[in-house]
């Protein structure tokens, strides 16, 4: 008990002290990135002044905005415990009439000539295929159909909520932004173990450098044993753990960004928490951890924004259409997307996907399946969150990620592309992808611009 008073006394004195508070956030996010031929530097440039002003205009757009979600799905893995019950933690899905027609029906007609006749190829296409299913049993075709989904399914680095479920509503994410809800406790800690000790390639026998729910670190001896485990691993295992920290990380700066400050009976006030933000990512307060999350997020903004840059030619297609049902906009607001696909793919220093999955074969395509299905469940642990707030921010952002995992081990795919009028394309995004994917990056491009935020905050308590 006397132990636990001085961590907390100790805790309370280094909080006090703001002089060097600024070092101990930032001093090593900074230089070049580990596996990488980028430095943090040339990231913040390039989001800060070039990219983040075009991609908050465009995830305002109707498009990006309403994002459907089944938020009702119980727990795969254990029994959770009663939903939380903070006002906060609370998501206000839209009612039908709030929801762009085109987004809630099919689009049935397409806005360009070319497009209407890549469409009228298709159609003749599926007469003929029609025409042959005549001569198919009827559990014939079922197979056929059920071939198809897993093969869709065999691609999918993450779980896609079924949109024709009862269950499934939209959700304007303006109006239910990522903030601060006061989750936390024993139930988070559950969801973050589950992710890193059962999800991340992990020997058990390994400790993790930070006690979960202690802001005391463990040994100095732990970190070192850790840190040389993980720096023994493939590349690829590496590179996996980097991104679920840089996750973490992303979404603790947020938190940290948009913390309810001020909650009285006149207002309600949600601003930066430096206070929050020193307990997640200080060193003296995170064993040396937070920094380390913090180049980790880099990282993750490295790997989206590169598949960004790889999928472009799937958006260049005639046949993409924002649709929303209002011709004018949908054709501006994809005009604006193109721009911004086409400023990712100018980055000088991208990631270089093809040192992942590389050497012998049969063993790369294990290994990339092991990477897909740990994923996989890490994306099904979301639907355990007890805060539905953050269980819709969880699975946008688990997709997202997930969503570019796919398209980075899809190239070959994305590049046969322009050649696929005349056939099934090699390579397909869902709505719901789509959406997942940019709104994802707008995370990870929202925490990169808090960071500077921050950065002037500490150095201001100098």
């Amino acid at each position: 008990m006397m132990m636990k008073k001085l961590a907390v006394f100790l805790l309370l004195l280094v909080l006090q002290v703001p002089g060097v508070a600024h070092g101990r956030c930032f001093c090593q996010v900074t230089g070049e990135l580990d596996d990488c031929a980028c430095d943090v530097e040339t990231i913040d440039g390039f989001n800060n002044e070039k990219l983040f002003p075009k991609l908050q205009t465009l995830l305002e757009s109707d498009y990006f905005r309403f994002y459907k979600v089944n938020l009702n799905k119980p727990c795969p893995f254990w029994t959770a415990g009663s939903h939380c019950g903070l006002r906060d933690c609370a998501v206000k899905p839209c009612s039908p009439n709030e929801v762009p027609v085109g987004i809630r029906s099919s689009p049935h007609h397409k806005y360009s000539a070319a497009a209407n006749e890549e469409q009228l190829v298709e159609c003749e296409k599926e007469k003929h295929l029609g025409a042959v299913d005549v001569s198919l049993s009827q559990e014939t075709r079922e197979a056929l159909l059920d071939w198809s989904k897993h093969d869709d399914e065999g691609e999918r680095f993450c779980v896609v909520d079924d949109e024709e479920s009862p269950d499934s509503q939209y959700v304007d994410l303006l109006l239910n932004p990522e903030r601060y809800t006061g989750y936390k406790g024993p139930e988070a800690w559950r969801i973050w173990n589950s992710i890193y000790e059962e999800n991340c390639f992990k020997l058990f026998t390994i400790e993790r450098p930070l006690i979960p729910d202690s802001y005391q670190g463990g040994s100095g001896s732990e970190a070192r044993v850790f840190y040389s485990w993980l720096e023994g691993q493939c590349v690829e295992k590496r590179a996996f753990y980097r991104l679920i920290s840089g996750l973490h990380a992303s979404i603790n700066v947020h938190l940290s960004a948009q913390y309810l400050l001020d909650d009285s009976w006149y207002q309600r006030k949600w601003g930066h928490n430096i206070t929050e933000f020193r307990q997640r990512f200080d060193s003296d307060l995170t064993a040396g951890e937070g920094p380390k999350r913090l180049r980790n997020l880099y990282f993750l903004y490295l790997i989206e924004l590169r598949a960004l840059a790889k999928v472009l030619p799937f958006f260049k297609q005639l046949s993409f259409q924002l649709y929303t049902g209002r011709p004018e906009e949908d054709q501006k607001h994809k005009e604006l997307l193109l721009d911004i696909l086409q400023l990712a793919r100018s980055f000088p220093l991208h990631f270089d996907e093809t040192s992942l999955f590389a050497g012998d074969e049969k063993e790369a395509a294990k290994l990339k399946e092991d990477v897909r299905l740990a994923f996989l469940n890490i994306s099904k642990i979301m639907d355990c969150v007890g805060c539905f707030k953050c269980r819709l921010w969880g699975k946008l952002q688990t997709q997202g990620l997930g969503t570019a995992l796919k398209i980075l081990f899809s190239e070959r795919q994305i590049e046969a592309l322009p050649q696929s009028r005349q056939r099934r394309p090699s390579f397909q995004l869902s709505r719901q992808e789509v959406v997942s994917l940019l709104n994802a990056f707008g995370r990870i491009s929202t925490s990169i611009k808090e960071l500077k935020t921050f950065r002037s905050l500490l150095a201001e308590e100098r």
